[in-house]
């Protein structure tokens, strides 16, 4: 019996080609606002694209903060995926507004101080030991990213904790940017997995697999 994927529909997103790659990833994926089926589901997707304060204001509108804080409360898995990875921390900053996020990690979201931007294209990324998101993976392999965004600064401590330290993955333009997290059950990429042809979908193998 394949695992069951809900794509939270707020308004933003590829949402068809990430159902696609879940399908092909081995999970029976459903595209919905409802938040019973997204609290209830083995994952939850959060796409995105576009502006920060667009995604954040459309997420509150279908409630998906609370299923998102929901979820991690039971140890149930997320992942994020581009401005949906964005809006999981504490605040994103664009044209000088400052608008709130979901707070789950601490750290803001900034324009990238590179000299093009948008960064948009194929880049290689810098992994962590021990990262089961990226298993399989090889430090040549290319992931598309497209954004003009990103959190530059990794700010979550957890020494002197019992909380087991997150595993962030980086990438480069112009600066090192954060370019994907796995910390307990959630689990982010400012990237496109979906778009990111073998080398994405093997993350998303690996993400299915952990439900």
């Amino acid at each position: 019996m394949s695992v069951s994927v809900v794509i939270l529909d707020y308004g933003s997103g590829n949402l068809r080609s990430a159902e696609r790659a879940l399908e092909r990833a081995g999970a029976s994926v459903e595209v919905t606002a409802d938040p019973t089926a997204a609290v209830e589901a083995d994952g939850l997707v959060v796409p995105g694209v576009g502006a920060f304060a667009a995604c954040a204001r459309g997420l509150r509108a279908v409630g998906g903060d609370r299923v998102i804080g929901r979820r991690l409360a039971g140890s149930r898995p997320v992942l994020g995926i581009c401005v949906g990875m964005q809006i999981l921390f504490d605040r994103g900053v664009e044209h000088g507004v400052e608008t709130e996020g979901c707070a789950q990690w601490p750290g803001t979201v900034e324009r990238l101080d590179a000299p093009v931007v948008p960064h948009m294209g194929w880049n290689t990324v810098d992994t962590p030991p021990g990262s089961a998101l990226f298993a399989g993976s090889d430090p040549t392999d290319r992931y598309y990213f497209v954004h003009s965004y990103a959190v530059r600064r990794w700010e979550l401590d957890t020494s002197g904790t019992a909380m087991a330290a997150p595993l962030v993955t980086y990438s480069t333009h112009g600066e090192p940017f954060v370019a994907a997290v796995e910390n307990g059950p959630l689990w982010a990429t400012q990237f496109h997995p979906e778009k990111s042809g073998d080398a994405g979908a093997r993350l998303l193998r690996n993400w299915v697999r952990t439900l």
